[in-house]
């Protein structure tokens, strides 16, 4: 099946084509982000492949229907840039991936906390130019503190276990109670307590209307004060004007984010050489107790190659008409 493959670097097209090798799909690669213009790139392709930060709008979805697009597969456990009830309208799949290594994600998020708590890439940049003074780089000791998991899913419950581990108190906020959390110690509250007690919030629960900016400028007032906010899931969970306020009052102590609420048109590509418009990604970066990476939580040889395997197994069923294990209910 003909498929255009959008926002596709060299790491997809190489993990891609090696998962594709037995199906034999006709893969096009595009390195441009999905969007109203670029649509026209996959005329004549029944499927379309893409990623987080591509736009699968009403729009964008009329387009591809019009030029013979059936199903669109994204390489991704999320799906909000997609508009499900408008590709059901036109008669349009679509699919995702459900499952990969929530190991990537969870043991980034450690990294992430650990690298802003203790101040190791300001440290690291010191030395490179000889710098060995200790002076602003003291952190805190995990050990003992408070840590609150904001949705305890697979990916929360093993950020839980590894701090556990390091032997933290667990707090979870989340719709369902997860035995396995509970089973590490771990006790659900309120997001108003776990903001108030946690000296480290981590978010790991999906992007819905109801999560949007779950954390916000009144979340951020009763947060306790120098706590370090973590975020590996989706950029709009947080109000990231409200953490930069809170940041400059130093009730936030530390902010560590792989994700970025407005980061389609800056994650993914090299901007280094370019004057950067966004006013507040460069205010979050000029913190010293900020550490912001570009959406690599799930960047793992074995995470790519299982997002990879499910895509191409999602659209070899719906080739051969099978029913589609990972489609996204309307």
């Amino acid at each position: 099946m003909r498929t255009a493959v959008f926002s596709a670097r060299r790491y997809d097209q190489s993990l891609l084509t090696q998962a594709n090798a037995p199906a034999g799909h006709e893969l096009v690669f595009i390195q441009d982000r999905l969007t109203a213009e670029t649509a026209r790139m996959a005329a004549g392709c029944a499927a379309v492949c893409v990623f987080v930060n591509d736009s699968v709008d009403a729009d964008v979805l009329a387009r591809l229907s019009a030029q013979g697009t059936r199903i669109v597969a994204t390489r991704s456990t999320g799906y909000n840039h997609i508009d499900a009830a408008a590709a059901a309208k036109l008669g349009i799949a679509v699919v995702r991936v459900t499952d990969y290594s929530p190991h990537s994600v969870a043991e980034f998020a450690v990294g992430l906390l650990l690298a802003v708590n203790r101040k190791i890439a300001r440290a690291s940049m010191r030395t490179r130019e000889g710098n060995f003074e200790l002076e602003g780089l003291m952190g805190f000791d995990l050990h003992g503190k408070t840590v609150g998991v904001v949705g305890t899913g697979k990916i929360g419950v093993i950020f839980a276990r590894i701090l556990h581990g390091f032997g933290c108190s667990l707090l979870g906020h989340d719709v369902d109670a997860n035995a396995h959390f509970e089973a590490l110690g771990g006790q659900y509250v309120g997001m108003p307590e776990l903001m108030a007690t946690s000296d480290v919030v981590s978010l790991h629960c999906p992007l819905f209307d109801s999560t949007h900016h779950i954390v916000n400028a009144q979340s951020l007032a009763g947060v306790k004060r120098g706590a370090v906010l973590v975020n590996t899931s989706r950029g709009g969970l947080v109000d990231t004007d409200a953490a930069v306020q809170a940041l400059k009052s130093g009730q936030l102590g530390g902010l560590a984010i792989d994700v970025y609420e407005q980061e389609a048109s800056l994650f993914f590509q090299d901007l280094s050489s370019t004057i950067i418009t966004d006013d507040v990604i460069q205010r979050l970066v000029s913190f010293p107790n900020v550490i912001v990476t570009g959406h690599q939580a799930f960047f793992t040889v074995e995470a790519i190659s299982q997002i990879m395997a499910t895509t191409v197994e999602s659209l070899s069923d719906f080739e051969a008409g099978r029913p589609l294990r990972n489609r996204i209910p309307a």
